[in-house]
């Protein structure tokens, strides 16, 4: 399971954020294009990491503990708006890169697999998302 992020303005820009996983200390932002400095990713754009990270992770472990000749992974994400039935939705589509000698069967699981992966699942399913205010 994952732990607790913390994201708090860094007065560095207009919307400049500090973000703090753990260990780890990044940097959020929005483009120049919405009024950001362009000093980190987008919110966006830690979302799909976090789903190609997730994709990539578990495609790894599933070949390996069948020991397929999986030699690279690579995930590449957008996101788009499309319009469903009259309503605009949000879409990340993922296009996924298996390098390496495998079969057609073998690449059919992998894929299959990469719709299992639990960012994936998280994202698809209703999220809860409860909000406190301090």
């Amino acid at each position: 399971m994952s732990g607790t992020v913390i994201v708090s303005e860094n007065g560095q820009g207009r919307y400049q954020q500090e973000v703090i996983a753990g260990q780890h200390r990044l940097i959020a932002d929005e483009p120049y294009a919405m009024g950001g400095s362009d000093a980190g990713p987008a919110p966006f754009d830690f979302v799909m990491a976090g789903l190609g990270a997730c994709t990539s992770m578990t495609l790894r472990m599933y070949a390996e503990r069948r020991e397929w000749p999986l030699t690279g992974i690579r995930v590449e994400l957008s996101h788009d708006k499309v319009d469903i039935d009259g309503v605009s939705r949000d879409r990340i589509s993922r296009d996924i890169e298996l390098q390496g000698p495998l079969d057609d069967e073998q690449r059919r699981r992998l894929l299959e697999i990469a719709g299992k992966c639990p960012v994936h699942r998280a994202l698809t399913a209703a999220f809860v998302v409860h909000d406190t205010l301090r």
